[in-house]
């Protein structure tokens, strides 16, 4: 039976949807839209291979860190006053990207950049739990938020390389100005406000020790993805007890940055492991497909973009599909079923050899399928089930969470591919030792060393990377198989949408 009783969003609502989805598609832009403009910056700048490490990174990195602090703060302040004023400090801090004279203050401005966007993400999904209060509408507008980020994920590198093509390599980062401007004239007639009641001042030693958790878990995340474990990843030990001084001191404030008792909620926090788990395997599987399509296949990063196109298709089907199909069958159910069948991909990756470009982006495509029915049904749980007052912390945590799946898919399956090519590759005992260096230590290495080896050793490098793609893609099919179970077990109680719990 239908339980919601709640006014159906108009053509005002819809039309606000399209301009929440200008912010969010930007988001996704700007995550990888420097894949194809670095090597023209590169050689603009000439940044160091440390400082080229956190242009790519700042802005990830900082979105992780502060999407909590953000989405409490857009409850206090007013949701649409954050989106605003991110949107606008988005595109300033854009315009000093774009022309900033040294790579030093590029970094800056992509942890800026990160700041800004950490406003965005929960702001736009938020609104959304204020525009769209039926619960099949809000199912439908929240896939549909989550299906413009991955699509400005998709085509970053794409929009990156005909940007920097036809002008220079800030124009990638000017695309925020138009963006900017048009939100910031729209959200007053569109977007409706809304400031909790009763939230109190914001805690700011909850915010710094919120930041003192996730930042460095972060930055050891992505450190071990690219280095290895080292030294420097035992930040995670500071960044471990700071997340339990921080969950110990929500527990005793009465306006808490974070709501822990959200977390009683069986839905709330099934959700958001389903969330978390589902996207290291995405995360990895993307990292991996990209490398494979450009470094075994040897597309051009344009080229391999194109061929993302695909998966991208599947993933927006699903996102918007699932919701209304879970009007009818319950979303546990679905979301299972659509995991069940994104099994498959990880399977076709996990057979791939070096000549399977369709094979791979087929499966990309089915794990991807996968990505849209979870993302969409998956954070419309997570939202739905936090009160009207705290849905902005709730979509804060549903971005975490998603941001840690894919940082930690990163590092677990490219470690894991990484080790696998490492075990396999041989090199002729005549080769001089910087050159084997470079072959022994990735396969990115071994193709900058191709015409001071033999083809027989790239070929060998290239299968050796292959290998690593399949245990990758076998390990993470084993991780979403118990995810699927999750979702068949512990979600089976949420009723279809839009109807009580039987």
């Amino acid at each position: 039976m239908h339980t919601t009783g709640k006014p159906r969003a108009g053509a005002r609502e819809w039309v606000g949807l399209g301009l929440l989805a200008l912010p969010t598609v930007l988001l996704g832009l700007d995550v990888t839209v420097l894949y194809l403009v670095l090597p023209s910056l590169a050689a603009d700048l000439q940044p160091s291979a440390t400082q080229t490490l956190w242009i790519m990174d700042a802005y990830g990195f900082f979105i992780a860190g502060f999407l909590i602090t953000m989405g409490t703060l857009g409850d206090r302040i007013g949701r649409r006053r954050l989106l605003m004023i991110g949107v606008a400090a988005f595109g300033a801090v854009s315009v000093f990207a774009a022309f900033a004279p040294s790579p030093a203050l590029l970094v800056i401005a992509r942890a800026l950049l990160g700041i800004a966007g950490a406003t965005l993400m929960p702001s736009t999904l938020s609104l959304i739990s204020n525009m769209f209060t039926d619960v099949r509408q809000r199912a439908v507008a929240i896939g549909v938020w989550a299906t413009m980020f991955a699509l400005g994920m998709a085509a970053g590198p794409v929009v990156g390389g005909a940007l920097v093509a036809h002008f220079w390599w800030g124009a990638a980062f000017l695309l925020a100005v138009p963006i900017a401007v048009v939100v910031l004239a729209g959200a007053p007639v569109l977007l409706p406000e809304y400031t909790a009641p009763h939230q109190g001042r914001l805690d700011l030693p909850s915010v710094a020790l919120s930041l003192a958790a996730l930042l460095p878990l972060v930055y050891a995340v992505k450190h071990i993805a690219a280095y290895g474990i080292d030294a420097h990843a035992v930040v995670i030990l500071p960044a471990v007890l700071a997340a339990i001084v921080f969950v110990r001191r929500q527990r005793r404030l009465p306006a808490p940055l974070l709501d822990m008792t959200l977390f009683r909620s069986r839905a709330f926090s099934a959700a958001l492991a389903v969330l978390l788990i589902g996207l290291v395997g995405v995360g990895g599987a993307m990292f991996l497909v990209t490398q494979y399509l450009q470094l075994v296949d040897g597309l051009s990063p344009a080229v391999a973009g194109l061929w993302m196109g695909p998966p991208a298709l599947a993933m927006f089907a699903a996102a918007i599909g699932a919701p209304i199909l879970a009007r009818r069958v319950r979303p546990g159910t679905v979301m299972a079923a659509t995991l069940g069948i994104s099994l498959t991909g990880y399977g076709l990756l996990a057979t791939a050899g070096t000549d399977s470009r369709t094979a791979v982006v087929t499966g990309f495509a089915f794990v991807y399928l996968g990505l849209g029915a979870i993302a969409a049904l998956g954070t419309d749980i997570v939202v739905g089930a936090a009160p009207p007052a705290h849905s902005g912390s709730a979509a804060a945590m549903s971005e975490t969470v998603q941001e840690l799946g894919i940082a930690v898919g990163v590092a677990v399956l490219g470690s894991l591919t990484t080790a696998v090519y490492r075990a396999r590759i041989d090199v002729p005992p005549d080769t001089a030792p910087d050159v084997a260096g470079a072959v022994t230590d990735s396969l990115a290495g071994a193709l900058s060393v191709a015409d001071q080896v033999p083809a027989a050793t790239v070929a060998q490098a290239q299968a050796a990377f292959t290998g690593g793609l399949n245990s990758a893609a076998l390990v993470a099919g084993l991780a979403i198989t118990a995810v699927t179970i999750v979702c068949a077990v512990t979600l089976r109680h949420i009723a279809p949408i839009g109807e009580s719990e039987q």
